[in-house]
């Protein structure tokens, strides 16, 4: 065993209800890193989960149309006015979501034609967003099938897969027909082959999802769809993805992020506040290390002094207490992880939704223990390094004489 590990142990051992003190600081900061961390980063799991439960990622459309001024002059008296936005098809769809599905982070795509009409059964009506879908891709991006609460995910003709708040409405059920109309007067029958769920009250009492052809005729739109909607690989990249789609295609993109500004806003504020709430707690901790390995340094002043007289080099006293702060950081991490593992599982068995599922998921990855290790090493290590150098300047001859 080296000589500097040999004497930080032997330090930490006599000094024991120090050690046990200065153990159980750092290992409470750990604890609540690895609690906190989990907490939050389940939370924001679940939010965007749910949230993102019932829409795509990146939206890709048609841009707006734009009145055009025929004069430039700027002596003549004009006024602009934004003209009615009606359903437009994305110029050269095909070759567009060839393109998107070629780019990098984008993991699937799919067509979309949406737009808005009336669902009525018998003498009730309801308004609805008609969406015409290709039940394939659409199922890559948005996952109905796992959300059916009755009936399968079946597309095919005239059939339709509604959501449970609008079957809820008509008293419609899997088997039952639904009559859809749009504005303009056209109007078809469909067969409700299932039933979804996606967690969202307004989806959940609107969406009523089409066949993409039939969805096609009812919206007028021919061979055209409305959208391309796109999930992609990494969720808090879609923004930056957006805008280099937006810049190849010449199209609108919008990312969820864009879409849910206020979600973006809360998420971040709770990234800020577990920082904000880490750093506090990292301060506490280098501090408390720091105080008693100082007051260490006091104690053994005579043990140091006889070790310098006996010509232990000054370098290898430093040594001595950045050890014993790397051995606080260690042990403190082994046991503050542990201790934030059962406070998580603990709160995830308390914390209950009235189905019984966990209220939000949290998820103790190996990646949130190696960097709770991390920084409890790098604090014990910082907080060793003032006692170090107090105790490397430690006159031998002053020491000794004085006791």
């Amino acid at each position: 065993m080296p000589f500097e590990l040999f004497v930080a142990l032997r330090f930490l051992r006599e000094g024991r209800a120090q050690t046990v003190l200065i153990l159980a600081g750092a290992s409470v900061g750990v604890a609540v890193i690895v609690f906190l961390s989990a907490l939050i980063d389940g939370l924001q799991a679940s939010l965007v989960a749910k949230t993102l439960g019932s829409q795509p990622h990146i939206i890709v459309r048609a841009p707006e149309e734009v009145a055009r001024p025929l004069t430039r002059s700027p002596e003549s008296l004009l006024q602009v006015v934004r003209p009615a936005q009606r359903l437009r098809s994305v110029d050269q769809w095909q070759q567009v979501r060839e393109l998107l599905e070629r780019t990098p982070g984008v993991e699937a795509v799919a067509p979309v034609v949406s737009g808005p009409g009336f669902a009525a059964r018998g003498t009730a009506s309801r308004s609805v967003a008609i969406r015409g879908v290709e039940p394939e891709p659409f199922s890559q991006v948005i996952d109905v099938p796992s959300r059916l609460v009755a009936g399968a995910w079946r597309l095919r003709g005239s059939e339709a897969v509604i959501g449970q708040e609008l079957a809820k409405d008509l008293g419609l059920e899997v088997g039952d027909k639904l009559r859809l109309s749009t504005a303009e007067g056209r109007s078809d029958t469909f067969l409700i082959t299932g039933i979804f769920d996606l967690g969202n009250k307004d989806v959940n009492g609107r969406w009523v999802l089409v066949p993409l052809r039939s969805g096609q005729t009812l919206l007028d739109l021919m061979g055209g769809v409305s959208s391309l909607e796109l999930k992609v690989t990494d969720l808090f990249g879609a923004e930056g993805l957006a805008d280099e789609l937006q810049r190849r295609t010449g199209l609108v993109a919008e990312s969820w992020m864009t879409l849910n500004a206020q979600l973006l806003t809360a998420l971040r504020s709770q990234s800020s506040s577990r920082y904000m709430i880490q750093f506090f707690v990292i301060v506490a901790v280098a501090l408390g290390i720091a105080s008693v390995l100082v007051v260490s340094v006091v104690q053994k002043s005579r043990e140091i002094g006889i070790l310098k007289a006996m010509g232990t080099a000054t370098s290898k006293v430093m040594r001595v207490f950045l050890i014993q702060g790397a051995v606080v950081g260690v042990v403190g991490s082994v046991l503050g992880s542990a201790m934030g593992s059962g406070l998580a599982l603990f709160f995830t068995a308390i914390a209950r939704n009235p189905d019984g599922s966990p209220l939000f998921p949290i998820t103790l990855e190996p990646g949130l223990f190696l960097t709770a290790a991390g920084v409890a090493l790098v604090t014990g290590l910082v907080a060793a390094v003032v006692p170090a150098r107090r105790a490397s300047r430690l006159d031998p001859a002053v020491v000794i004489r004085n006791g």
